[in-house]
């Protein structure tokens, strides 16, 4: 008897202890855990811990509450510039509500990256390329609003969406890389000639101001000659002046003039008409004078042998 007694406390004992293993759970501090009684969802919602449920009746399953990081598969579509593009992006998202997120949707996961991909498509077709490049902000905040509608009745909550890549055809890609080539050209162009225009009004007014002091002139002359001979001590620099050259010059054209205008004087002016005749004939006859040499013309700028000068 007491054999039997022993025998039947050492088998509660095991169905106690195998109750007690099949009843416990622990839910950790990152998860939620949802319990179904007999298919009933209970309205108590298990914290991190340990926690107790009734076995064979019970079902405990538990909803990970971390922030979910997940990629959106390249989507290739056309923008709102008749462009093709192929854009990925990342979605950051988190359950809120553990029941909504079991009894609402089948698969959480799966049904946000569908609505992702589906938003992206949209939002490229909304979009020019510009934006896609440059407008990120925007369009983030755009694609975090379309994701973020649906999900809030399955518990879940899109914290933020990010494009990741934007893929162009190479041919848009040279395209682009021209343009951008000519922009930089035009730029340095319009920069080139403006610092001409203002190089331009600093020369007027430097030969205004030297028109009014020929002194400066001289001086920025020997400034010159200064700086060339340190540069380079083998150059001989001989300073003509401006204005001697032009006497020169000026000379040179006068001289044929007088020329011409003398042979003219010479020749006479043939006589006019039959009453000049008998004045011929009764005028005596004068002996020829030899003929004089024509002037020479001064020799120009050019021809004349370089007039020895000496530097100190």
């Amino acid at each position: 008897m007491v054999d039997a007694l022993v025998t039947l406390i050492v088998v509660l004992a095991c169905l106690g202890a195998l109750g007690v293993l099949a009843a416990a759970r622990v839910v950790k501090q990152y998860e939620r855990g949802v319990v179904f009684r007999l298919g009933r969802l209970r309205s108590d919602i298990r914290g991190p811990g340990f926690t107790m449920i009734a076995p064979l009746v019970d079902r405990l399953q538990k909803v990970n509450m971390q922030i979910v990081t997940m990629p959106v598969p390249g989507q290739e579509g056309i923008t709102r510039d008749n462009v093709t593009v192929r854009v990925d992006a990342v979605v950051y998202f988190k359950v809120v509500d553990p029941a909504d997120a079991i009894i609402a949707v089948e698969d959480y996961r799966f049904a946000v990256s569908q609505m992702a991909q589906t938003s992206l498509r949209s939002i490229i077709g909304k979009s020019d390329l510009d934006d896609l490049l440059s407008n990120r902000e925007k369009l983030n905040q755009g694609l975090e609003l379309m994701i973020d509608s649906p999900a809030v009745g399955w518990g879940v909550h899109i914290d933020r969406v990010e494009i990741k890549d934007v893929s162009l055809p190479e041919t848009m890609k040279r395209s682009m890389a021209r343009q951008a080539e000519a922009d930089r050209e035009r730029r340095a162009r319009v920069i080139n000639a403006d610092a001409e225009l203002q190089a331009s009004k600093k020369l007027a007014e430097a030969a205004s101001q030297m028109a009014d002091t020929p002194s400066a002139l001289q001086l920025r002359l020997l400034q010159t000659v200064m700086a060339v001979a340190a540069e380079k001590n083998s150059t001989l620099v001989l300073p003509i002046p401006v204005e001697l050259l032009r006497f020169l010059e000026k000379g040179q054209q006068e001289i044929p003039a007088a020329v011409r205008a003398e042979g003219g004087a010479e020749g006479g002016a043939p006589a006019a008409g039959p009453a000049a005749a008998p004045e011929r004939d009764a005028a005596p006859a004068r002996p020829a004078q030899p003929a004089q040499p024509a002037r020479q013309a001064m020799p120009t700028l050019t021809e004349r042998e370089p007039e020895p000068h000496t530097v100190e």
